[in-house]
């Protein structure tokens, strides 16, 4: 079938418009129609990823209805809604079969390849290979994606909402109630309120969090973070002390728990300093590779702190997916608030465009309707 999609054509430009031949799904694989697609900043990082096969299909957050499934799939069927996870898992390795499929490695390899898991691409632009994006691409109207991607959910769920809770609400979500496992009276902090950090937010006010503290250099974000859930603010501007900050509006004895957002390795030490004795600091936001972190060795092993990495939020899609739009859809997760402006897919580059304005709004997504 020929259908309309955004491709990245070569690193760094513009992506285009162009008509894509995409192929029949295989035993494993679904056809989705997309109706709705969130626009990311990874997806934006990819355009620029000099590794980035192409040309490529992007896109990574979606949701539509399902049109054809192969004959071994088992989870979904024709006419069910359904959001789209970027992370797949293989359901046999190690980690999959102790609960872990979070940490899967067997797709990564496709992943990056830009293919699916089954091997080769469904797509082609003028009779050539066209690569896959996250072993989805939804910057088009139509994937076909591994079954495992595939996340029934209500048919009340608005497709604009459900689009966006494959990547950072999930991942945001996962952090709080997952990787900082926070319970009812807990105090958090959490550092970075971008797409990830204000879904940390919502998923600590989720799981009954007293406080909750948003901390971030743009007053912006900061303001928006109480519409989501935030407590309390802390303006890290360079001259005030965070932690000390911290420990003063929890009893002197500093956060149950600190969710790390930023990508910014020197924040691990501040957020370390900002929680309390035995107390678990979640890092989420990616460091890169070449960074390191530095803190105080001094009493460490005194304080029963706990430093973890959460990728995806240690979420399970096929149980965290269908979670969060039932909250969403009883009044309890605000996923309308995160949408910037929805637009069209021939609108894309306007949305690629805005990560590059220091000004600009990016707690939430444009989000492209079809």
């Amino acid at each position: 079938m020929k259908m309309k999609a955004a491709v990245m054509t070569a690193v760094g430009k513009p992506v285009e418009i162009h008509q894509i031949d995409l192929g029949e799904p295989q035993s494993n694989e679904v056809l989705v129609k997309i109706h709705a697609t969130g626009v990311c900043h990874s997806d934006l990082n990819t355009l620029h990823d000099s590794t980035s096969p192409v040309p490529q299909v992007l896109g990574h957050e979606g949701a539509g209805v399902v049109v054809k499934t192969g004959e071994n799939v088992t989870t979904c069927k024709a006419g069910d809604h359904v959001a789209l996870s970027w992370v797949p898992y293989c359901g046999t390795c190690a980690y999959c079969a102790s609960g872990k499929m979070h940490l899967c490695e067997t797709v990564f390899g496709p992943m990056f390849a830009g293919t699916l898991p089954m091997g080769g691409t469904r797509m082609h632009l003028d009779g050539e290979v066209c690569y896959h994006s996250s072993m989805l691409s939804t910057f088009a109207e139509y994937a076909v994606v591994p079954e495992r991607s595939c996340i029934k959910i209500s048919d009340q769920m608005p497709f604009v909402p459900a689009s966006m809770i494959g990547c950072g609400v999930a991942t945001g979500y996962g952090a709080a109630v997952h990787a900082a496992q926070v319970k009812p009276g807990d105090n958090v902090v959490i550092f970075g309120i971008g797409g990830v950090g204000i879904n940390a937010i919502q998923g600590a006010k989720v799981a009954g969090a007293r406080r909750i503290i948003a901390c971030d250099t743009k007053l912006e974000n900061l303001k928006t973070s109480r519409k989501f859930g935030a407590t309390d603010i802390v303006h890290i501007d360079g001259k005030t002390d965070v932690a000390d900050m911290i420990r003063s509006r929890t009893s002197g004895l500093g956060a149950n728990c600190a969710i790390d957002a930023t990508g910014v390795p020197d924040v691990c030490a501040l957020a370390v300093a900002s929680i309390c004795k035995g107390g678990t600091v979640v890092v989420v936001g990616a460091y890169p590779s070449n960074g390191t972190i530095q803190l105080p060795a001094g009493g460490f092993h005194r304080l029963g702190k706990v430093i973890r990495g959460s990728f995806y939020g240690d979420v399970n899609p096929f149980h965290d997916f269908p979670r969060i739009a039932e909250l969403y859809l009883a009044g309890r997760y605000n996923l309308d608030d995160l949408v910037i402006k929805k637009i069209k897919l021939d609108q894309i580059n306007e949305a690629f465009d805005s990560f590059h304005d220091p000004n600009a709004n990016n707690v939430g997504r444009y989000v492209i309707e079809f």
